[in-house]
């Protein structure tokens, strides 16, 4: 038998294979359009939540989800990987005058573009150009800032808890836990010393394969904060899994490969096309 060269570990991805969504709120949906759609150059979702309470916005095989509300903020940044860097900053320059006197803002980086919606959220935009394997259009991390000395217990949280992939590192900035939730996705907690400012509801929606066992374990601890139905439940507390305290909230839509969602196609639309140079069969974004 010929020597095994592959490394088989690195083919696993634990029990959460998905991140589906982020959901934060915002009060106004024009502006929404203008930053989410017109300027990173997403995709409405064209199918559900059509109407001018809730956008969804596809991401690749993600999406964000946005319904009218008082804004959320999340306490760090989402990493997107966009095509075509040089239109991505045209189409945000275009905006500046649309979005004046707004939180909005973006700034071009070494590796990736700095940008900021309307309402002070952070994302950083990077070209599909291997840095995050096959993606070419998608949400590969969410990065999360946490206080100074809890990444271990968070990622022991997500390992013993979720069942999940982890791995924490250390740099001149402090320790983070960096957990897998799906092929190329991953959850990074960074320990941050500057205060925090409290959590004001945003949510992630994960797809995890074994569906009752983190359940039951969350159960046990009193941590189940929605029993929503058959393929879904929520929790927010991230707990150390020896002591039982509160390292950090942020609210988990748990679903199971059951639910109907699960799988579902994304339309993604081409933001090149233009009509002034419009190419025929190109409306599709082809990753």
């Amino acid at each position: 038998m010929a020597d095994n060269k592959f490394d088989r570990n690195a083919e696993d991805l634990g029990n959460i294979v998905g991140l589906e969504h982020v959901n934060v709120t915002v009060p106004d949906q024009q502006q929404a359009t203008h930053f989410y759609l017109t300027g990173l150059g997403l995709t409405r979702d064209p199918y559900l939540m059509t109407g001018t309470g809730n956008m969804w916005v596809n991401v690749g095989r993600s999406q964000l989800h946005l319904p009218t509300a008082k804004p959320q903020v999340l306490r760090g940044h989402i990493g997107m990987v966009l095509p075509d860097r040089a239109g991505l900053v045209r189409r945000l320059e275009r905006l500046r005058k649309h979005l004046a006197g707004t939180c909005f803002d973006f700034a071009e980086r070494k590796d990736f573009v700095d940008a900021t919606c309307p309402w002070g959220n952070h994302f950083r935009c990077y070209e599909s150009n291997g840095r995050f394997g096959r993606m070419t259009l998608g949400i590969p991390y969410v990065d999360l800032e946490v206080e100074a000395g809890t990444a271990d217990g968070i990622g022991r949280f997500y390992r013993e808890i979720m069942g999940t992939k982890v791995r924490v590192e250390c740099d001149p900035r402090g320790r983070h836990a960096h957990v897998s939730v799906g092929n190329g996705q991953e959850l990074v907690f960074r320990e941050s010393y500057r205060m925090l400012p409290p959590y004001d509801g945003h949510h992630i929606q994960i797809y995890v394969g074994n569906f009752s066992s983190p359940y039951q374990r969350l159960l046990e601890r009193g941590l189940i904060s929605e029993e929503s139905d058959q393929h879904q439940y929520r929790f927010k507390d991230i707990v150390d899994p020896d002591t039982g305290k509160v390292l950090y909230t942020l609210e988990h839509e748990v679903r199971s490969l059951k639910h109907p969602l699960y799988g579902r196609h994304l339309v993604n639309r081409n933001p090149a096309q233009s009509l002034m140079g419009y190419a025929p069969g190109q409306d599709v974004w082809q990753g």
